[in-house]
C-alpha cells in the first residue's frame, strides 16, 4: 500500500478488475467519478426524502386552512376577525417533530445503507493509494456536490409575515 501512479497492470478490489489497457484505465477513472457523484446524489436523496416526510406529516397535523380571505367572508365575520384567524394560523407553533412510520423508517434505513455501502467502496478504492483514482474521487465529489447540493439557502419566512406575527403576539 504505497502511493503510486500505476495505470496498466493495476488491480482494484478483485482479481477480475485488472487494468489491461489505457482505455480500460480511463473507463475505470470515469467509473470512479460517477461512483463518487452517486454518493452525492444519495446524500441529496436522503435530505429530500426527510423533507418530504416533514411536509407530509405537517400537512396531516396542520389545521384546515381558512376558507375566507383577508377582506372577510360570507359567514358574517368582520374583516379584522378573518385577518386575526389568518395571522393566528401563520403564527401558530409548528409541531416540533414526529416519529416516522415503520415503512418510512425502513426506507430511510435502506437509503442510509446504500449511501454507506457506496462510501465504503469509495474508501476502498482510495486505499489503493493510486494518485489518479484519488484525483478522480476528488473530481467526482466536486461535480456531484456542484450538481446535487445546489439548493436554495436561507429559506426563512418573509419579513412581512414575521412582522405580522410579532405584532399579533405583542
Amino acid at each position: 500500500m504505497l502511493w503510486n501512479w500505476n495505470t496498466v497492470d493495476a488491480c482494484f478490489l478483485s482479481s477480475t478488475w485488472q487494468i489491461r489497457s489505457a482505455g480500460m484505465f480511463a473507463g475505470s477513472c470515469i467509473g470512479v467519478i460517477l461512483l463518487t457523484m452517486s454518493l452525492e446524489f444519495l446524500r441529496r436523496l436522503v435530505k429530500e426524502y426527510d423533507r418530504y416526510l416533514v411536509r407530509k406529516h405537517a400537512d396531516v397535523k396542520s389545521p384546515p386552512a381558512s376558507s375566507g380571505n383577508d377582506e372577510g367572508d360570507d359567514t358574517g365575520k368582520s374583516p379584522s376577525a378573518s385577518t386575526t384567524t389568518t395571522v393566528a394560523a401563520r403564527c401558530a407553533p409548528r409541531p416540533k417533530g414526529f416519529r416516522p412510520s415503520v415503512l418510512e423508517q425502513a426506507v430511510r434505513a435502506l437509503l442510509h445503507m446504500v449511501q454507506f455501502a457506496v462510501a465504503y467502496f469509495i474508501m476502498l478504492l482510495a486505499m489503493y493509494y493510486n494518485g489518479y483514482f484519488i484525483i478522480c474521487i476528488f473530481i467526482g465529489a466536486y461535480i456531484g456536490s456542484f450538481i446535487f447540493q445546489w439548493e436554495t439557502l436561507g429559506t426563512r419566512a418573509p419579513k412581512r409575515i414575521v412582522n405580522i406575527c410579532i405584532m399579533a403576539v405583542g
